[in-house]
């Protein structure tokens, strides 16, 4: 056993620490955290695309095979959108739960409750069975996916970032974005794997199943790799040093509001990229391109695959020249890129594929410093429940119905209008960020 010191966020680095603040423990590691980080938010990336891919692919005919393929692709859209209304729902749920009964058991509970509602869409009679009940229940398991996203907080990213060397804050941000690529391409994967195998009549009938059932199994994994991190007394006591814990939201948002505004609005433009190569670019190709839906799986993930060594070059840039800079020169190639959507999408085959690969590129590249951006204006004591509530709103502003809206768009006013859509959010994060450096936030 070993002594480390844990030096509070406020503590200048000379001070030397109080006996209060002595961990006698192994020391803290940012890879030790990281491993427990990496798994968890790969674990939520799959749960998300699991049912993103099946709004698309598996839904409009098991659950609404009484409309037309469009319109069962909105209706999906639709409820696809209510994980990001129930998840800022859970997050106050879970932090009242976690001060009466500590993170452990809250993440116990938001884990299970997660991988309940996933599988209980496995197990989920259609509209063929059930009818409108069919519906409404693959609404409500959706809703309690958002739910129970919600309590999944740990704080364990936040902690990896101020544990990481002031030097390398932003190597260290980007770690945990990696679930984003990661996840997809394991959820592509398998739903490529089962349409190549599998007639269409084996895979809407029970073959679409199998990726929620695996689902549940990597939230059990996740859900043991990061306890082993945040109930034991090492942790636990860091997480106390760094004041990752929950504080008063309607205090917090007195306080913090404007904090607040800025983390929501800084990371649009990648939330909003983020669904156009992954789901609204599926359900462009599944509806007005002929190409199978297995062999465009298999460019998206060829395109996921080339997202990651961007997020690694991402978190090398941050560090010469600050996350802030790496997210505004990032905001820029995507206001950029928006221009060239149009062309991209009412081209070709090659096209199309360009605009994936393109796409995910700039989403390795901006997705990696899109969390916490400038979350560092939070003061210590609001920090964990600043981030938590910067998040949901980012994700619900920026990702949660981009779906449905860019479906729209282009169906009804033109695939430009796609474009403008993601101009709209490029806007919305040089706004924020231009405000925050008029405001003094760091730009580390």
């Amino acid at each position: 056993m070993s002594t480390s010191y844990a030096q509070p966020a406020d503590q200048s680095p000379g001070t030397a620490p109080s006996a209060a603040v002595q961990v006698h423990a192994h020391d803290v590691t940012p890879g030790d955290i990281s491993i427990g980080v990496v798994i968890g938010r790969i674990s939520e990336f799959f749960d998300f695309f699991v049912f993103g891919l099946g709004c698309v692919l598996v839904f409009p005919k098991v659950f609404f095979p009484f409309a037309s393929q469009l319109s069962g692709i909105f209706y999906s859209f639709a409820i696809f959108a209510l994980a990001f209304i129930g998840r800022p729902l859970g997050s106050l749920f879970f932090l009242m739960l976690q001060r009466e009964f500590g993170r452990g058991t809250k993440l116990t509970v938001a884990l299970f409750l997660l991988g309940m509602t996933t599988a209980g869409i496995a197990f989920l009679p259609g509209y063929d069975s059930l009818g409108i009940v069919a519906i409404g229940a693959l609404a409500l398991l959706r809703f309690g996916q958002g739910f129970a996203i919600g309590g999944s907080w740990d704080g364990l990213a936040s902690l990896l970032a101020l544990n990481a060397p002031r030097n390398r804050r932003g190597w260290y941000a980007m770690i945990p974005q990696l679930g984003a690529p990661i996840g997809f391409m394991l959820v592509a994967g398998l739903f490529a794997y089962l349409l190549l195998s599998l007639t269409p009549s084996e895979f809407f009938a029970w073959g679409w199943r199998y990726p929620f059932f695996v689902a549940f199994a990597i939230n059990v994994v996740a859900l043991f790799a990061r306890l082993r991190l945040v109930v034991t007394p090492e942790y636990s006591t860091m997480l106390k040093l760094r004041e990752l814990e929950p504080s008063p939201v309607g205090e917090l948002v007195r306080t913090q509001g404007r904090a607040i505004a800025l983390g929501a609005f800084a990371p649009l433009a990648s939330y909003a990229l983020f669904h156009l190569v992954t789901i609204f670019a599926l359900s462009w190709a599944l509806l007005f391109t002929r190409q199978s839906p297995a062999s465009f799986l298999l460019v998206q993930i060829v395109g996921a695959a080339v997202a990651v060594p961007c997020m690694f070059l991402s978190g090398r840039i941050a560090d010469r020249y600050g996350r802030r800079m790496t997210l505004a020169v990032c905001g820029v190639l995507i206001a950029i890129y928006s221009g060239w959507t149009p062309v991209m999408l009412a081209g070709g085959t090659a096209e199309g594929y360009l605009f994936i690969i393109v796409g995910f590129a700039l989403l390795g590249f901006s997705h990696a410093q899109a969390a916490g951006a400038v979350n560092s204006s939070f003061l210590s004591y609001y920090r964990y429940t600043g981030a938590l509530i910067t998040s949901d709103l980012g994700w619900l502003l920026g990702a949660g119905f981009a779906p449905l809206v860019a479906l729209s768009l282009s169906v009804y006013l033109g695939v430009g209008y796609v474009g403008l859509y993601l101009l709209s959010g490029a806007v919305g994060t040089l706004g924020a960020l231009w405000i925050s450096r008029a405001g003094g936030m760091p730009n580390d």
